[in-house]
């Protein structure tokens, strides 16, 4: 990452894609699709809000919401219970001593979420899940991150609802803001990672990673801190136009990163991590191949992007690639067919 991150603004509206029919057949055979006891629709029905405050006072932009005791007693059981799908593939022995502690809903963003905070009333441990309009962008996002980052997700959907797990980790924003002064040698370690993360995101064309669309898992090491970078926004799968808008450096919300990348580790450095994720991608790649094929049978079907952006991103990865390869490309799962050919069969971008 030779050059410092110029901002690259995402378009003021993404448009929402519906689960077509191959997509709904590809969720079904691989256990994502399940019936579903609640819908996104009904959580619609809460009576008032307040809102969310964290600790320090200040507004989250998450609105904790609440219900007449009719709805509660009808809606409570179930939210539980898809807690237990989620979990325990739908065990209704572990809901005994689970209730739903909170609701929140939040209006910034796409997807305009739901977060269902449930609680252990043996010992007062929670934890969430989230509630979700389907959208076909996201599920093929949430998809790619389970079959070619380290990292396996857990959801399911229905109809027009998609219940997703909650990522634990740091979000990005505050992490760089409280928890990047600390010892070189965790510092180099956290410039790695956000090279290779940098790397996944461009190989399967995840947009709009800003700081505050990724999470950072901690984990200590013999000796100091090792750390993951997790995306927990994938509404913009494949979506823009614009290439650099798949590289996180590029946007100003990561410039702390950037410039401590710039400041341990030399070109020759970088590309060494560069290799390093490209070759585990294409090791996920083979070991997964007959999902990735199915997923992306149906990604090269379906409109999931606007005309205008498919062309614009043919055109720029075909002058960075120096290929014409995407010139027949005329949906964004044929452009990621191709990406990922040239990336993983001509060596390194």
């Amino acid at each position: 990452m030779s050059e410092l991150p110029r901002e690259d603004v995402p378009s003021r509206k993404k448009y929402f894609y519906p689960i077509i029919d191959p997509l709904r057949d590809y969720l079904t055979k691989y256990d994502r699709e399940v019936k579903l006891p609640v819908q996104y629709s009904d959580l619609l029905r809460f009576t008032f809000h307040t809102p969310l405050l964290n600790k320090d006072g200040t507004d989250t932009l998450w609105q904790t919401v609440y219900y007449d005791e009719s709805e509660m007693k009808e809606l409570f059981p179930s939210l539980t219970y898809i807690y237990a799908l989620l979990h325990t593939d739908g065990d209704v022995q572990v809901m005994e001593h689970l209730s739903v502690a909170r609701i929140d809903y939040c209006t910034f963003g796409n997807s305009k979420p739901f977060r269902i905070r449930i609680i252990n009333r043996l010992n007062d441990n929670y934890d969430h899940f989230y509630v979700k309009v389907a959208d076909a962008s996201r599920v093929y996002g949430l998809e790619l991150e389970h079959i070619l980052s380290p990292n396996r997700i857990t959801y399911i959907s229905n109809g027009n609802t998609l219940i997703e797990e909650h990522i634990p980790g740091l979000p990005g924003d505050i992490f760089v803001e409280h928890r990047l002064h600390t010892t070189k040698f965790n510092q180099i370690r956290i410039c790695k990672e956000f090279v290779k993360f940098n790397e996944r995101c461009f190989v399967r064309l995840l947009g709009d990673m800003r700081s505050y669309n990724f999470v950072v898992d901690i984990t200590p090491d013999i000796e100091g801190n090792q750390y993951r970078i997790r995306a927990i926004d994938f509404d913009q799968q494949s979506y823009e136009g614009r290439r650099k808008f798949y590289l996180p450096h590029f946007f100003k919300e990561n410039n702390v990163l950037v410039n401590l990348g710039l400041k341990y580790i030399n070109e020759t450095t970088m590309k060494q991590y560069q290799e390093e994720e490209r070759s585990l991608i294409s090791h996920r790649m083979r070991m997964g191949s007959s999902r990735l094929s199915d997923m992306l049978d149906v990604m090269r079907i379906q409109e999931i992007s606007p005309k205008e952006k498919v062309v614009q991103l043919v055109n720029e990865l075909s002058e960075h690639h120096k290929s014409t390869a995407f010139a027949h490309c005329e949906t964004m799962g044929q452009i990621l067919t191709e990406h990922l050919n040239v990336l993983m069969t001509r060596g390194r971008v």
